[in-house]
């Protein structure tokens, strides 16, 4: 029982340390395709600092629900964290249906998130969380279905498992329902971190941000918090899907130069596929917003059809 609390714990202070990290490299790539310098990969750190050192300042309009939200919403996403593979295959906290739990995790995030934008009765929050709401509708069951389809594949929806039966198993590149799984699961990706053709998160004109428009009555360590969750959760969402379709290198077992290697491996990995989404967000403008159903929707339609070839092919 002490290995899973110290794994835990260690697997926790590197993904809350480590997120801010990845957004930078993030902004930073963009910055350099787009032929700027752009703000430091450390950027985020000084951000967060700054929000925790800042009063937070709330609508008198506001109740207890503003107050309790980015809490919630912080540790509902560090939770998720512990069930999903990083750099090791199984911290023993993960179980029978864990992916799913992972989402609804997801989810309650999103509920609070969108709840508070309402709680202080502001037009653009308002909008934000229909808007969050709406699009969840349709991303939940998207990433839910691009899981399945890989999961269809290991037997099993224990996440450990999982990836030991893909590291194991023939199923590659070649495989018809891998690349439509891959490809599903990227549309998610995009979504589920509002980042563009879907969302623009640098923006801050009102009438088109989602996530941006629940936080606008946020100041202070409150903003900072739901900042830190949503970079927390961008790289989770990064983790499980670098484990459904490059699991290969990471750590079996807790030998020690075996797991550092691994960890190394994984950072590498979470940096090259920030720079995949860079390089994505640059190519492409932000679509309308009444054409991301139709995206999400393609997401759905390819999940289904590696469904069916994996239960029919």
């Amino acid at each position: 029982m002490g290995w899973m609390i110290l794994a835990a714990l260690w697997q926790t202070a590197i993904i809350i340390l480590l997120a801010p990290f990845i957004q930078g490299v993030i902004k930073k790539t963009k910055a350099r395709m787009q032929n700027r310098i752009g703000p430091s990969v450390w950027q985020p750190y000084y951000d967060l600092m700054k929000f925790m050192k800042k009063d937070a300042v709330l609508s008198v309009h506001s109740s207890w629900i503003s107050i309790i939200t980015p809490y919630i919403v912080f540790a509902s996403i560090v939770a998720a964290g512990l069930f999903i593979p990083t750099y090791m295959m199984d911290n023993g906290w993960s179980f029978i249906g864990d992916a799913i739990l992972i989402v609804y995790l997801f989810g309650v995030a999103r509920f609070f998130t969108a709840l508070s934008a309402l709680d202080a009765g502001g037009s653009f929050g308002g909008m934000g969380s229909s808007r969050e709401m709406a699009l969840s509708a349709i991303a939940e069951p998207a990433l839910l279905l691009a899981m399945f389809a890989v999961c269809l594949s290991g037997g099993t929806m224990r996440l450990p498992d999982l990836v030991a039966s893909l590291i194991n198993s023939e199923w590659n590149w070649f495989s018809p329902p891998y690349g439509l799984a891959f490809f599903a699961m990227l549309i998610v990706l995009i979504a589920e971190t509002g980042r563009i053709p879907v969302d623009n998160p640098d923006t801050h004109l009102e009438l088109t941000m989602v996530h941006e428009g629940m936080l606008l009555e946020y100041s202070g360590r409150y903003l900072g918090l739901m900042m830190w969750a949503a970079q927390i959760k961008q790289l989770l969402l990064f983790s499980l899907f670098i484990n459904l379709f490059f699991p290969w290198g990471i750590a079996v077992s807790g030998d020690g130069s075996y797991t550092i290697a691994s960890l190394l491996l994984y950072v590498v990995k979470l940096v090259a596929l920030g720079m995949l989404l860079a390089f994505i967000e640059t190519m492409y403008a932000k679509i309308r917003l009444f054409k991301v159903p139709k995206l999400l929707g393609s997401s759905m339609i390819l999940s289904l059809l590696a469904i069916l070839l994996q239960v029919f092919g």
